[in-house]
């Protein structure tokens, strides 16, 4: 009878119907680049300590290449997986093909960078020991710095989009649904329909604000429809079960 209720809703806005179905549709389109970007991260949270355990190994006396593929071995995760992989298949090319083959398969800026650094200092014969661990120590403090960063910046966007396209849309429905009641004769369907839309149009904001706000703007653009359309049917839905 609930869900019945919450249905009949929409009767009259057949546009929340097609924004529910078209944000479930572009949602799909969101989570790739949401496993990309956690993969990512993860690459480059294990690339400190890959890069120390390197200093150690070349401090001991080992090669270059020879660490690398024992260090991608002992290395779990994709960083390791990518980094064996690209070794051992490196065969049948040279070792700086291996290692731009490696940071493009990683598709992370901070290993293109650790990359080009470790070629160069192998061009210039400099003290890979010593850059190895002062990169590992560089990168360790800049990963804290942005997953720190990133925390506290997905907390403030979730909470500014839980409030604005959820906690909001449900405070005013309940207030509408309480002091002016269907039920008791009111005609507010003119009403609720521009009410439905500006929570609409506050949630596309909210979600891109949070967005910008996390840097991840292009991202966040599949979730809009269905953010606005959540919020819209919220309201309705729950003016229509409250007020009658």
């Amino acid at each position: 009878m609930i869900i019945y209720d919450f249905l009949e809703a929409f009767n009259d806005n057949v546009l929340v119907l097609v924004l529910l179905v078209l944000g479930i549709a572009l949602a799909s389109g969101g989570i790739p680049p949401i496993l990309e970007r956690n993969r990512r991260r993860s690459i480059e949270n294990q690339l400190p300590g890959l890069l120390e355990s390197l200093s150690d190994a070349v401090g001991a006396g080992r090669g270059l290449q020879e660490a690398m593929l024992e260090q991608g071995r002992n290395t779990p995760g994709v960083l390791g997986k990518l980094l064996t992989e690209t070794l051992e298949a490196s065969h049948s090319s040279s070792f700086d093909a291996a290692l731009s083959s490696f940071a493009a398969k990683t598709r992370s800026s901070q290993v293109q960078r650790v990359v080009v650094l470790i070629d160069t200092a192998v061009q210039q014969d400099a003290p890979l020991q010593n850059i190895l661990s002062d990169l590992a120590m560089d990168y360790e403090r800049l990963n804290d710095l942005m997953n720190k960063r990133e925390e506290e910046l997905l907390g403030r966007g979730i909470l500014i989009i839980l409030f604005v396209c959820i906690g909001l849309p449900i405070l005013i429905a309940f207030i509408v649904g309480l002091f002016a009641p269907a039920s008791k004769g009111f005609q507010i369907n003119q009403f609720n329909n521009t009410f439905a839309l500006f929570f609409g149009a506050s949630s596309a904001i909210a979600a891109s604000v949070a967005g910008r706000m996390m840097g991840r703007m292009k991202d966040m653009l599949w979730w809009i429809p269905l953010w606005v359309g959540t919020s819209m049917a919220l309201y309705l839905g729950a003016v229509k079960m409250i007020g009658g």
